[in-house]
């Protein structure tokens, strides 16, 4: 699969904690968090490096990061990483004047004794975790005293794994400020030979790219970008950072032999196996969708698309069949059916008629898929030679007929009796992904949680992608059975085109002149054997090119891995458990059942407590899911503009929000967002009511919002009446009573019914514009836009408006909470921007999900049209015309 490696972040705040000594706790955060915009240049970051090497797949990485208190009292800073989940944590130290801190992992529950210990003695602060689709936040702080430094260095390990034909390491970086010495430094070694190597950044312009370095012979490559104190301005006379994005390396290996590759080092050997041009295999699939009521709205036009497109893409020699289910099972056909053009066009059209109701039978829908499939199989209505899966999709727990979780999974693999693949894809936050998770596992089979995002489609066509063409089915790994011992695993269901299987073990013998493999696995063509004995010689790696032990460090993480999954089966949970604790142990790994502790110093102001590392895991209740999905939000920045307008700022990574109203009279028009550097403008026109309410209070709301993006030659506008969509000289209207899907080359648009409109910018942004619906009747009110924005990291630092100054982050504090003029909403006093501000805590509404009622979400109010808040006044941000930008 494709890793997500290092997600490099470091943020640099500043506390100013000597001269609030004697004060009460809560007075310490206001005082020092109103110093923070005047003291943020007194910390300097001296170094930021980012070093992975890549031995035979499996990457050790190196993060190092030096910063330097300039002030002349103590200041906290924070070092913050984000890293992939797959890769388990090997060693965190920081170097303190000269004294080094070391962290030392221990069992879970112990290290939480230890941590528990400490902080009764003392303050502390803890490592900040938070988990994304394919990532996992590492932070720490420590007090630094004045004109001293600190120096941050973490390391984790993990296997690459290869998808679609490469494998990737993607570094996410943004340094916050000009840094003296930044490096992100790779170097690959591959015995078996390079095939290419590709290195670019999405923040890289012309003047940047010479400056990524790629130097390629046949096993190695070694990619270096250093850019000078001037390269990284945003411009001649800025102290802004052009560094923020994601600096991506991608490659593949040769593949000469149909029998992979190994390497042994030291007693251990890992194979690599996936042999080139291999056709591919017929394959059998069985769609079993969710359509219960909790897939309404949006979950259920995200299906709906991505079954047309994946269906769209079923090989015309295989076979497919679709199952609807809620508390009713109701197939397309009784039958599987062969994907000719003709098949595949009345199944899209099946799919797309039905509705969302009822409640969710999980175990009776799949169950009838397994029968399908056996009866057809029985009938010889499929080819012999091709393999079966069956591609499950919920977004709820059971909560009709078998209820019993458990008891489905039993059922599903009696039924299933290892004959066939089961891939479970949950929806959404309140799945039980740990129940699918399982239920995959003991089917040969592997569970994906869809995000429910404005990407869902993409994520469920992208999972389709990769089990779309078995070339491999029934493989079976042999070795010498008196030379290898503690083999990971080695029998595998199926072997996909543009992945690759690997599997490592122990050495018992180390004089052997030889060492025989045999793979055993079923093609196109009759049961296939590969069988080849490797000379000893050739196997070695070059020693002066690899770190350390770097297969048996791969056997323990491959094994590990191992072990954390079979310790979710009944039987062997207690020995599994165990034994993966006493390998975590012994290669200081931070996996689900460790912890790493690291003592920080004392401080002026006392005892400065522990830190503890943990690693997540998919949690295994539907309460925890609903915890994970929370967290998994952290780096997703949502930005909106609904009602009469208020304006909200959702930062999940402070588990927290902020907003403000604009009051202005109707047919004003104001600049949302505004990135000169691409060319992107969205503005919007207020409407106010049909007439002035007895109260005599005058609402206005957005009614017209215009996009232009000139890079990509898009140019859009919404009312409440009609949406019109302008590129290259082409124009398409629509109105708010069509249903459509609309897919250009830099733009694409989604149109529901009645409901919303979802746009997105190619490598620019995401966002949803909703419609909110009045009647037509009522005395005072109209229809009216509400515009929400999904994803915005591609933006430049340049990007502002009354919405985009926000899109990458801001910092604040609150404090000193106090009684207000309604008992449930409390005021309190915030630190932001320089400001001191009187705000109150509220509620606005989140619209997304329920266009009716919508989602309360508690936020601080600013009040006064957000003054104190946004840059300079409500009235810079008034605009002339609905595509100008003055």
């Amino acid at each position: 699969m494709t890793i997500i490696h290092p997600l490099f972040v470091v943020v640099l705040l500043l506390f100013c904690i000597s001269s609030a000594k004697g004060m009460p706790r809560s007075l310490i955060c206001n005082q020092c968090m109103y110093f923070v915009a005047h003291s943020v240049q007194m910390v300097e970051v001296l170094s930021v490096t980012v070093h992975c090497t890549v031995a035979s797949r499996f990457a050790h990485t190196v993060m190092t990061s030096s910063a330097l208190n300039k002030a002349n009292s103590s200041q906290e800073i924070f070092f913050e990483v984000d890293l992939p989940k797959t890769a388990f944590i090997t060693n965190f130290s920081m170097e303190i004047e000269g004294q080094i801190y070391v962290g030392v992992v221990n069992e879970k529950e112990q290290a939480k004794k230890q941590y528990e210990k400490a902080v009764s003695s003392g303050r502390t602060a803890g490592l900040v975790k938070a988990s994304g689709r394919k990532m996992e936040k590492f932070s720490v702080s420590v007090n630094i005293a004045a004109e001293s430094n600190v120096t941050f260095i973490l390391t984790y390990e993990e296997l690459l794994r290869r998808k679609f034909g490469k494998y990737e390491i993607l570094t996410r970086i943004n340094p916050k400020q000009l840094v003296e010495n930044f490096q992100i430094v790779a170097d690959i070694y591959e015995p078996q030979g390079i095939a290419f190597v590709d290195a670019h950044a999405t923040f890289l312009s012309n003047e940047l790219l010479p400056l990524v370095e790629k130097t390629v012979t046949d096993n190695k490559a070694h990619i270096f970008f250093s850019p000078t104190l001037d390269q990284q301005r945003k411009c001649p006379e800025c102290d802004g950072s052009l560094i923020n994005g994601d600096f991506i390396i991608k490659y593949d290996v040769k593949r000469a032999s149909s029998l992979g590759d190994i390497q042994i080092v030291n007693g251990y050997f890992v194979h690599f196996f996936a042999p080139p041009d291999l056709p591919r295999i017929r394959k059998n699939v069985m769609f079993v969708n969710d359509r219960s009521w909790s897939m309404s709205g949006t979950r259920m036009v995200q299906s709906r698309l991505a079954m047309e497109s994946i269906l769209s893409d079923v090989h015309p020699e295989d076979y497919f069949g679709i199952i609807l289910f809620n508390d009713r099972i109701e197939p397309w056909k009784e039958s599987l059916t062969k994907a000719t053009e003709e098949n595949v066009d009345e199944a899209i059209k099946f799919v797309w008629q039905l509705s969302p109701k009822g409640g969710t039978n999980i175990n009776d829908a799949v169950i009838k898929a397994i029968h399908m499939l056996q009866d057809d199989r029985r009938n010889k209505k499929l080819p012999e030679r091709s393999v079966d899966m069956i591609i499950l999709l919920t977004d709820g727990m059971p909560n009709t007929g078998e209820r019993n979780l458990q008891r489905i999974q039993q059922n599903v693999c009696k039924a299933i009796g290892g004959n066939m693949t089961l891939f479970c894809l949950g929806f959404g936050d309140y799945v039980d992904y740990s129940f699918l998770d399982v239920m995959a596992k003991q089917n040969n089979g592997v569970a994906r949680r869809i995000y429910e995002a404005s990407d869902a489609t993409l994520q469920l066509q992208g999972f389709y992608d990769e089990v779309a063409s078995p070339l491999l089915s029934a493989v079976d790994l042999r070795y010498p059975d008196n030379a290898v011992d503690s083999l990971t695993p080695h029998h595998f269901s199926q072997l996909f085109n543009g992945s690759e299987i690997v599997v490592a073990g122990r050495l018992s013998e180390n004089d052997m002149d030889n060492f025989l493999v045999e793979v055993f696995a079923n093609g196109v063509g009759e049961g296939q054997v590969i069988q080849c004995v490797t000379d000893w010689d050739v196997i070695y790696p070059e020693k002066d090119y690899i770190f350390g032990d770097f297969t048996e460090r791969l056997w323990a993480y491959l094994t590990i891995q191992q072990l954390l999954e079979t310790r979710f089966e009944q039987m062997e949970k207690s020995n599994a458990t165990a034994k993966a604790l006493e390998m975590s142990l012994k290669y200081s790994f931070v996996t689900p059942l460790t912890s790493m502790v690291v003592t920080k110093p004392e401080t002026e102001d006392g005892p400065s407590g522990p830190l503890i590392a943990d690693k997540l895991t998919e949690g295994r209740t539907a309460g925890e899911a609903g915890r994970r999905t929370q967290l998994s939000t952290y780096s997703i920045f949502i930005k909106y503009v609904d009602g009469d307008p208020h304006f909200m700022i959702e930062l999940p990574e402070r588990e927290d929000a902020l907003c403000f109203n604009i009051n202005d009279s109707p047919g004003t028009i104001f600049n949302l967002v505004k990135d000169p550097s691409i060319g992107l403008l969205v503005n919007g026109q207020t409407i106010g009511d049909k007439m002035v309410a007895p109260d005599g209070k005058v609402n206005t709301y957005f009614g017209r919002l215009g996009v232009v993006h000139h890079s990509l030659g898009v140019r859009l506008e919404v009312t409440t009446e009609y949406i019109t969509l302008s590129q290259d000289g082409q124009k398409v209207k629509l109105l708010w009573s069509d249903q459509a899907s609309l897919k250009g080359p830099s733009v694409d648009l989604l149109l529901t019914k009645d409901r919303s409109v979802k746009v997105t910018l190619r490598d620019s942004v995401k966002f949803v514009i909703l419609l909110h619906k009045v009647w037509k009747m009522h005395p005072y009110h109209q229809d009216y836009l509400g515009f929400y924005t999904l994803d915005s990291h591609l933006l430049s630092p340049s990007v502002h408006g009354l919405l985009g100054q926000f899109y990458h982050g801001i910092e604040f504090e609150v404090g000193d909470q106090r009684p207000g003029e309604v008992p449930e909403k409390p005021d309190a006093t915030m630190y932001v921007k320089g400001h001191q501000l009187n705000v109150t805590r509220g509620w606005q509404r989140d619209f997304r999900k329920d266009l009716k009622r919508g989602k309360n979400v508690p936020c601080w109010f600013i009040h006064s049209n957000g003054t104190g808040l946004i840059d300079g006044s409500a009235e810079d941000y008034i605009v002339s015309g609905l595509f100008k930008t003055v």
